[in-house]
């Protein structure tokens, strides 16, 4: 990967850029503590690179480092929560 994923507070998402395209994880706060991700998009000329995952984790480790719990909207990131156990203590039903 080109770039490290990064958090854009303003847009509300998570960003990770390669070869000039920008794969997103949307989210919004529901309450001081909480995070909810709404939508994953990796656009087609990334899919298959392992990118959704990349910037998931990245999302994850934000929510952890800033004592937030995470509502998985997102079909993807339920599905990542699932299979990586060590995310678990972040899942929130709000």
């Amino acid at each position: 990967m080109e770039n490290e994923p990064t958090k854009n507070e303003l847009m509300k998402r998570f960003e990770l850029s390669v070869e000039g395209k920008v794969a997103v994880l949307d989210y919004v706060e529901q309450g001081e503590n909480v995070l909810a991700f709404t939508h994953t998009f990796v656009p087609p000329e990334l899919r298959g690179r392992n990118v959704a995952a990349i910037l998931t984790k990245f999302a994850l480790d934000d929510a952890r480092c800033h004592g937030k719990k995470v509502v998985p909207q997102c079909s993807y990131v339920a599905t990542y929560l699932e299979r990586n156990k060590e995310y678990a203590d972040l899942r929130s039903d709000f």
